[in-house]
């Protein structure tokens, strides 16, 4: 029996003989099925030709991000924080020289995902640190694998420790959600945000879209709804979900006049 993953997405499966027809995750319209139809790899695949980069990006902020890229390329981000470490969003592979790194840095006392693109391999992730693993309710029909120590959370808001909170943002995902750690930036306020607001090439701003590979926008209300959401949080920086997107200051304004900008061209 074996977890099989996606190519595309990197999702991780039950455990099973053979691999599943098909990932919901990717037949569904905001990501896609590759020109050569659904394949599918395993861990012990990954580990033969990939390995982890632990990189340090700030005070207490480290990345975890897979070389070469696998499937979208996303990098997870571990806050270290007085209360626990929290290790947002989650990547497909696994190892031990991974897990020895984050247990270096203080281990990992809960895991959050934004959206289920990035679920990956996090059943994987929390088995291996123990920790709760914690997802918006309306995002629970994307979750391949079950596992006892997800935590679907409901509402608006989910305060954690520390003053660090995850948001619900909706727009990409019903249950799209960023995270705010308000000691990070120095004091400043960092947000971390992913697909549920985009850093783009242009790194003055953001967007906002239901698909990205399939370029299918949000409608006005959505994105003022996003906005909204964040906007009782102090943030000046802003992490995306890929190393490079990053906006290192004055990202609450950069929302905001994104924002504007999208609803304006949509109008």
């Amino acid at each position: 029996m074996t977890h099989f993953i996606c190519i595309t997405c990197g999702t991780q499966f039950p455990a099973s003989e053979r691999p599943p027809d098909s990932c919901p995750i990717c037949a569904d319209e905001r990501q896609y099925i590759g020109a050569g139809g659904q394949q599918w790899t395993t861990l012990e695949a990954l580990r033969e030709g990939h390995d982890n980069e632990i990189r340090p990006l700030e005070t207490r902020l480290t990345g975890v991000g897979t070389r070469p890229g696998f499937a979208i390329g996303q990098r997870a981000l571990l806050l270290q924080s007085p209360g626990g470490n929290v290790l947002w969003d989650c990547i497909s592979l696994i190892d031990e020289a991974t897990v020895a790194a984050l247990q270096a840095l203080g281990g990992v006392q809960a895991m959050a995902i934004s959206h289920p693109h990035f679920y990956s391999s996090m059943a994987d992730f929390a088995a291996a640190f123990e920790a709760p693993l914690y997802l918006h309710a309306a995002n629970r029909r994307w979750v391949m694998r079950p596992d006892k120590r997800i935590v679907f959370w409901e509402g608006e808001t989910r305060g954690l420790w520390d003053g660090i909170t995850l948001v619900r943002t909706g727009g990409h995902f019903r249950g799209s959600t960023v995270l705010h750690w308000p000691e990070g930036a120095d004091g400043r306020g960092v947000l971390f945000t992913s697909d549920s607001i985009t850093v783009v090439a242009d790194l003055r701003y953001v967007s906002f879209m239901r698909s990205y590979p399939n370029l299918i926008p949000l409608g006005a209300a959505a994105v003022a709804a996003i906005v909204a959401a964040v906007e009782p949080f102090a943030f000046d920086r802003i992490y995306g979900g890929w190393w490079e997107k990053v906006i290192n200051t004055g990202a609450k304004t950069a929302v905001r006049e994104s924002a504007a900008r999208y609803i304006a061209a949509l109008e």
